[in-house]
């Protein structure tokens, strides 16, 4: 066999995953100048970029400027996309290891952390996750249900998720209307008739997970008024001789400052409150009609933090919705490792790790599905970089066992005997384009398609109109 990473005998790699931590994997391999190698993606969806379509707000289309760098990878002659090919399903990892020398894991986490609180279970209890799916018309939620008719919901958690849910609700939909927000999400907004949304945070505004810009969105909305109480928004003693991030003491400054606004004039309220955990979701009916939470003191955490701890003084908020951001977890991909209690897959350094702790050759992950949910789009690039650096550690000291199957033509005639239709990049361009005529009838960014089906016919009907 010929000596692998060479151009008569590129080093075939397998990501699994198109979400920003996958392409930036792809990025750093491809930019390789002294081995040669080839990248095919994976995504159990026909459409790639991950989060960055699914979960970015559809008022951030800033963020999403983002995908320009991986259309720059995309465009290698080196790299292949297999959308609407899910791993597990269409193919297993037995097959992944029979045409590649390396597999990389980019599958994020695709599930929530719940509450584990008494009545988590009636209706009107909905995760963050779901929500965001459901407005950014993700093929998984686009049947969601949410009832708006409610005139107040509870957010539990103050991360920027929380943020993103938090302005969807009070934002006026008029100024949701031009972007890429799904069709059947703005009509249903349009008629809502919630009017105060409390933001429950369960430390204070010192632990606040949230950036600044994103707390300051929400105090300039002209859609509603964010209120907070000025005896939350006081740091307590120890908050304050921690206090040294400039990050958080610009958000400390800027909830003083809005806490001394008062209640404001707008109809619609966002309600910030600090050191408040949920405990029970009340009900009647099967429904949601309440929350009840508990006020929180801080102390130390003993590694140089501040922990919640109840402080047995209970309040009820009426709600009709209550929201959970409270994390989010992988799920198990049969043939894959997977760590039950941390909710990601084991690793060490990028490494996959087996039952017997130790790595797995040939398989690494990145991303979410490798640290955990932290951080934002950008700090992949870093994660994905150190994975590589790892991959091609294990390249040079002759630890990787070569595939014995060449994947080029091999791995899409594998897909077509299972009568797997996949899509490839080519492909997705003539949906991102149909998209965007979609929307531009309706003075849109971008009208998505939110069903798989309706995806796949779109493509079959311009392939018969192309000449």
């Amino acid at each position: 066999m010929d000596k692998i990473a060479t151009p008569q005998r590129p080093l075939r790699i397998a990501i699994i995953g198109s979400g920003p931590s996958g392409f930036y994997a792809a990025e750093a391999l491809l930019k390789e100048k002294n081995i040669s190698v080839a990248v095919d993606m994976f995504d159990r969806l026909p459409t790639p970029y991950g989060l960055v379509r699914g979960g970015v707000a559809p008022d951030h289309q800033k963020i999403k400027n983002v995908i320009m760098v991986y259309e720059k990878v995309a465009a290698s002659p080196s790299f292949r996309f297999f959308g609407n090919v899910k791993l597990g399903r269409d193919i297993q990892v037995e097959d992944l290891r029979q045409h590649y020398d390396q597999i990389v894991y980019a599958v994020g986490n695709e599930s929530d952390r719940r509450l584990g609180i008494p009545g988590e279970d009636l209706s009107g209890n909905h995760s963050a996750t779901a929500f965001v799916g459901w407005y950014n018309g993700h093929p998984d939620y686009r049947e969601e249900s949410f009832d708006l008719s409610v005139e107040s919901v509870a957010v539990v958690g103050i991360g920027n998720v929380a943020m993103d849910v938090t302005r969807i609700l009070a934002e006026h939909p008029d100024k949701l209307a031009s972007t890429d927000i799904a069709d059947y999400a703005l009509q249903a907004l349009r008629q809502s008739r919630v009017k105060t949304i409390y933001l429950l945070g369960r430390r204070g505004p010192a632990q606040a997970a949230y950036s600044p810009a994103e707390i300051q969105e929400i105090g300039s909305l002209e859609s509603a008024d964010l209120v907070i109480d000025p005896k939350e928004a006081q740091l307590d003693e120890l908050s304050a001789s921690l206090l040294k991030e400039p990050e958080d003491k610009k958000n400390v400054d800027y909830v003083q400052n809005v806490a001394a606004r008062g209640e404001g004039s707008r109809a619609r309220k966002v309600r910030l409150r600090f050191c408040a955990s949920p405990v029970e979701a009340l009900g009647q009916g099967g429904r949601v009609t309440a929350v009840k939470i508990e006020k929180n003191r801080l102390v130390s955490d003993g590694r140089g933090g501040v922990k919640a701890q109840g402080a047995g003084i209970f309040e009820t908020l009426p709600v009709g919705l209550i929201f959970r951001s409270v994390g989010y977890r992988g799920i198990p991909i049969p043939g894959v490792s997977f760590d039950e209690r941390a909710g990601k897959i084991p690793n060490a350094e990028g490494r996959v790790l087996g039952g017997d702790n130790k790595p797995l050759p040939g398989q690494y992950v990145v991303g979410w599905a490798k640290r955990g949910p932290s951080g934002l789009i950008g700090t992949n690039r870093a994660d994905s970089v150190a994975t590589v650096k790892g991959m091609l550690e294990d390249l040079a000291a002759g630890a990787l066992k070569p595939a014995p199957a060449d994947p080029h033509h091999a791995l899409p005639a594998l897909l077509e005997r299972r009568k797997v239709r996949y899509v490839t990049f080519p492909d997705w361009k003539r949906l991102d384009a149909l998209e965007r005529e979609r929307g531009a009838r309706s003075g849109k960014i971008r009208e998505k398609f939110t069903c798989v089906e309706d995806m796949l016919s779109a493509l079959e009907n311009a392939a018969l109109k192309t000449p």
